[in-house]
């Protein structure tokens, strides 16, 4: 078993064991998104109201916009060959990025959670177990891929792609041959503003929500890869996969309404089919859950080891602690889809809302930081010394990062909590593009007074060889 475990964690990748093609993200995204909770996102803008047209115009809107912002995160990894929420040190500081760490752990223990959910209940039917040991058995296997690593992860994403695309073909034209789509989109074709901004928030949050992770796995390819190929494969893959399992979901919550909204993985299994296609499209319902779940527990694990390390001053973990990381995580994640398993779809857009709120904030701060302020250049041996360049705590960005937060409570809305102007804007949810805007010029302000002198990357500023930023921005 160590002989197979990832050595690497929060450490920098050496240009010798950097592997791979951009390609790669492409097939890993697309994997990672054509999976149920997927489907679920895109049916809860027909759940909650949304005309099925506008809809679908609103969730490609979304992916579009937020998968772009995730995609320049990805395009970090090659750069710096470190996971994706260490770089927030260069902003927060060394200590201070456990600011955000921390809800960056909340991220993936609830989504870890609500994944299981729904693939607990398809390894239940599968293995004819029941809900609650299909719920563990995904645990305990999601938590054994995530701690073999990187190349598993990518060995998963490539397998999941090509499956999970085939049975998503085949559940569309079973889906169509039951529906009158003509029919369906002449009768809901009503464009409401506050519908069609939930649906844009929908996807604009799941898109989001891979950013404090998604240069996790892109790390591991050649320093020499191209910024922009990165960029444009990660981003197709994302969108791809995305606006096709909601779509689907989308028009199955339209036609078939309160069959969907009961039992989302009844439903599917029983659109494709009985006997061996059942415990076929069982099985990609696990595949396909499993993907994003391994994803959710190893950028779990890289952003706990970030946060303490920040403070024990560590710069790589023992596999024996990388066991126990991922572990606790598992732990907490299968006890919270335990709890929660009958009241998944009710809490599960409140979620994804809420999550938005926190890291639209942090994705403006990295992002105009690292391509705008330092040029994609940061001192990476800095970002392990509280006494360096970035310091323990950089309350500039730290603040910035809370009137963000303060900036979007007038305009979210959720069943918790409905800021006091979403009434003045028909309902509408508009929180996450003050999320975005607001701490990007606040930060692009306050960042360039704090600037120094041009950084490097790895003591490698001087190779002429640096591959060109996204879009070319140098």
């Amino acid at each position: 078993m160590a002989a197979l475990v990832e050595r690497h964690s929060i450490d920098v990748v050496p240009d010798e064991e950097r592997h791979g093609t951009a390609f790669s993200q492409f097939t890993l995204w697309l994997g990672a998104n054509l999976q149920i909770t997927t489907v679920v996102t895109g049916g809860l803008a027909v759940v909650f109201g949304g005309d099925v047209v506008w809809s679908l115009v609103g969730l490609l809107l979304g992916n579009l916009l937020g998968g772009g912002v995730m995609a320049l995160h990805s395009a970090q990894g090659p750069r710096l060959g470190l996971p994706q929420m260490i770089s927030s040190r260069a902003q927060f500081g060394v200590r201070g990025a456990v600011v955000p760490l921390l809800l960056v752990v909340v991220m993936y223990i609830g989504f870890f959670a609500s994944g299981s959910v729904l693939a607990g209940q398809a390894v239940g039917k599968l293995t004819h177990l029941g809900t609650v040991p299909g719920i563990i058995v995904f645990a305990l296997v999601t938590a054994f891929m995530a701690t073999v690593g990187y190349r598993m992860v990518h060995a998963l994403g490539r397998v999941a792609s090509v499956v999970c695309a085939l049975a998503f073909v085949y559940l569309g034209v079973r889906l169509l041959q039951r529906i009158d789509l003509g029919e369906m989109v002449h009768q809901h074709h009503t464009f409401a503003l506050p519908m069609f901004l939930l649906a844009m928030s929908l996807s604009a949050s799941w898109q989001l929500a891979f950013g404090p992770y998604v240069a996790d796995y892109s790390r591991y390819l050649p320093r020499t890869t191209p910024a922009r190929t990165t960029f444009w494969w990660t981003l197709s893959g994302t969108v791809l996969g995305a606006q096709w399992s909601m779509s689907f979901g989308v028009l199955a919550a339209a036609s078939a309404g309160t069959a969907f909204v009961d039992d989302q993985v009844g439903y599917v299994v029983g659109l494709g089919g009985a006997g061996i296609i059942a415990s076929f499209l069982y099985f990609v319902i696990a595949l396909g859950k499993l993907t994003i779940n391994v994803l959710n527990t190893y950028g779990g694990f890289m952003s706990i080891v970030t946060s303490v390390s920040g403070f024990r001053g560590q710069r790589a973990v023992s596999q024996r602690g990388r066991m126990l990381y991922i572990g606790a995580i598992m732990v907490a994640g299968t006890l919270l889809a335990l709890a929660g398993r009958n009241s998944f779809l009710d809490s599960f857009a409140d979620f994804l809302l809420f999550l938005l709120a926190f890291f639209t904030p942090w994705s403006a701060i990295n992002l105009v930081d690292y391509y705008l302020i330092s040029r994609e250049r940061y001192d990476l041996p800095a970002l392990s010394d509280p006494d360096g360049r970035y310091g323990g705590w950089r309350l500039p960005a730290l603040s910035v990062y809370v009137i963000g937060l303060a900036a979007q409570l007038p305009f979210l809305s959720t069943s918790f909590y409905t800021g006091p102007l979403v009434t003045t804007l028909d309902g509408a949810d508009i929180s996450w593009i003050v999320g975005l805007v607001v701490p990007a010029g606040l930060y692009w302000l306050v960042g360039r007074r704090q600037s120094g002198t041009a950084l490097r990357t790895a003591g490698e500023a001087s190779r002429a060889d640096e591959p060109e930023g996204v879009g070319g921005m140098r």
